[in-house]
């Protein structure tokens, strides 16, 4: 593990392996950069980086103001850093879960810097479908996250973190997919040392907890849609986002494939590893125009 040039203060703590065309890859919640540890396996002909974001794993945690240092503009600041920090030349630029956030935000405002995108829900298009009330008690956490007192109970007490992380690592995995229990250990670990759950629950903080945010979200004129080639790996067992909210893609992406993966929960990069392998050096060996 090495860190990066600090911007807005924070350096990003990452992990880079192999030779050949660049990849950079970004990691959920709750989770860190061990996300990718299958995947970067069968990427052995790639030049990989993958960081922790900002507030997660070993990056800095800083209690800065969350609406300003921990949205996703700020941590794609951090992206961007990297990226030119290490001379990386138009990487593929591969999103799971909050990742998947921080790489379209990167898309959008320097898309001269990715060669093509490859994501994981959430993605653009969800819309009023939240407030469905078979859907609404799958986002309890988006609220809970930003209060408080998920700090107080949660923070720096590893048997409160245990449980709460087990959660969902249990119930938005496919059924029949269990974490491994080392991997589990290091999450806890992690998330259990003072003041990183809170930092983790930064991202939250910043707005992406607020409903009315993702319910303002609106499709942008044609000539302002994602115009980096895009692949988005859409699993089939998320009970967050069912493959029906895969409808509106083509509103936000000039460029989009769409591959949906039954039998796969939230958890693309680890549950469904060669699949998310796949992708990444398809896209990057594709022959469609760049932006």
């Amino acid at each position: 593990m090495v860190f990066s040039v600090a911007v807005d203060g924070f350096r990003l703590a990452y992990e880079r392996t192999g030779v050949g065309d660049p990849v950079l890859l970004l990691h959920g919640w709750p989770g860190d950069r061990s996300d990718y540890r299958d995947v970067v396996a069968l990427l052995p002909d790639h030049d990989v980086v993958v960081p922790d974001l900002r507030g997660f794993g070993g990056s800095d945690k800083h209690p800065a103001d969350p609406g300003t240092q921990y949205d996703a503009d700020a941590q794609a600041r951090s992206i961007i850093g990297l990226i030119t920090e290490l001379g990386l030349d138009r990487p593929v630029l591969a999103g799971h879960d909050i990742g998947s956030r921080v790489a379209q935000v990167v898309a959008r405002q320097r898309p001269d810097l990715v060669r093509a995108l490859v994501l994981t829900p959430p993605l653009p298009g969800i819309g009023d479908r939240l407030l469905a009330p078979d859907v609404q008690p799958e986002f309890w956490y988006l609220p809970f996250n930003r209060l408080p007192l998920a700090s107080e109970l949660l923070d720096g007490r590893p048997d409160a973190v245990r449980a709460f992380l087990r959660h969902f690592w249990s119930h938005w995995s496919a059924p029949g997919f269990t974490l491994p229990e080392e991997h589990f250990d290091h999450l806890v670990a992690g998330y259990a040392e003072p003041g990183a759950f809170t930092a983790a629950l930064g991202w939250y903080r910043a707005g992406i907890g607020r409903l009315g945010q993702v319910l303002a979200e609106r499709a942008p004129e044609p000539r302002l849609r994602i115009r980096v080639a895009t692949t988005v790996l859409w699993p089939g067992c998320d009970p967050l986002f069912p493959p029906a909210w895969s409808d509106r893609l083509g509103d936000f992406f000039a460029d989009v494939r769409l591959e949906h993966l039954p039998g796969v929960g939230h958890f693309v990069p680890l549950e469904a590893p060669p699949a998310f392998a796949a992708a990444v050096t398809g896209a990057g060996s594709a022959t469609r125009p760049a932006s």
